[in-house]
């Protein structure tokens, strides 16, 4: 492990969240002094472990001179904060106001970290850039060609201008500027509520409450590629220790499912006996993500380490657990 992180003070907007959080108790193990700006009412639960060993911070992301109070001294801002995009149904409604949501305190943050002079900054981007002609699996540079795929094209696009604006600044002003381009998420601590859920915790909500027979959108021939909340976590960490030359880095698994299989398993590990029908009316989204991870494991070494039934295992098990 390196020690890159010991003694210094980092801020991980979104740090309460689902990444976040992992992200913070990884900072933690490496000796850094983390604060988290919270809204007034976030839920601590996942970070009430290390509470003793953080700074929490009640902090408006959208006003200025909160963000400004919050950048005093800090040495390394890691920008998770996000608005939740969800699923395909979430996100094909809301294309203006996840846009507006994630550019607004996205601006605020990064230029009052500017000014504070804070030495390294990680803009947290997603696959969601990426056009549907994207190659597969997708290379970085395929990240600005097209247009994003028109089911999240709200959330694409505020990530491609985030992207954008830490290039800018790291030419302009000489900002270190680290680029992580994750895919798609799962694990403990998942939004596992309808309207916001992704695929994997929506699925596993409705097969935990016997929903029989399970209904997927789309023809389910549709494959994705998921990377667990730990490997994600430690992707972040990594991109922003080793490569903050504002070039984008994809972060993700070399595995690939399609999501009628994903179905099945889930149905499998969770011991139940459900038939799956597809909803053809609904969209597919993408018919193919993959991660290329190629560029990732060139520059910084990184690799996702948990099997993606492994990782369903866990997160099956932490619903049982948990919700």
């Amino acid at each position: 492990m390196s020690d890159f992180y010991t003694g210094k003070k980092v801020v991980v907007t979104g740090g309460a969240g689902f990444i976040g959080s992992h992200v913070v108790e990884m900072l933690v193990e490496r000796g850094a002094k983390v604060t988290v700006p919270l809204r007034s009412g976030t839920k601590t639960d996942f970070i009430e472990p290390i509470r003793d060993r953080i700074t929490l911070v009640e902090a408006d992301l959208k006003d200025r001179a909160s963000v400004d109070s919050l950048m005093r001294g800090q040495e390394i801002v890691m920008n998770l904060a996000a608005a939740k995009g969800g699923g395909i149904a979430n996100s094909m409604q809301h294309h203006g106001s996840l846009f507006r949501d994630n550019m607004s305190p996205f601006l605020q943050v990064l230029d009052s970290a500017r000014e504070a002079g804070v030495e390294r900054f990680l803009v947290v981007s997603s696959a969601c850039v990426y056009s549907k002609d994207a190659r597969q699996p997708t290379p970085e540079e395929d990240g600005f060609v097209g247009v994003p795929e028109a089911a999240n094209a709200g959330y694409g696009w505020s990530k491609r201008m985030e992207e954008y604006l830490g290039q800018a600044y790291a030419q302009e002003f000489g900002m270190k500027i680290a680029i992580a381009r994750p895919y798609n998420a799962y694990g403990p601590r998942d939004d596992f509520f309808a309207e916001y859920s992704h695929v994997i915790p929506g699925l596993i909500k409705r097969i935990q409450a016997g929903e029989n027979p399970l209904v997927v959108w789309g023809s389910g021939k549709q494959t994705r590629s998921f990377v667990y909340a730990t490997d994600f976590a430690r992707g972040l960490l990594e991109v922003c220790e080793k490569y903050a030359v504002a070039d984008p880095l994809n972060i993700g698994s070399d595995e690939e499912i399609s999501i009628g299989d994903l179905a099945s398993l889930l149905i499998e590990l969770s011991g139940k006996d459900i038939p799956v029908v597809f909803d053809t009316t609904k969209p597919d989204g993408p018919l193919r993500r993959s991660a290329d991870t190629t560029k990732a494991f060139e520059k910084i070494g990184f690799r996702s380490e948990v099997k993606l039934r492994d990782g369903l295992q866990k997160c099956i098990e932490w619903y049982r657990a948990h919700l």
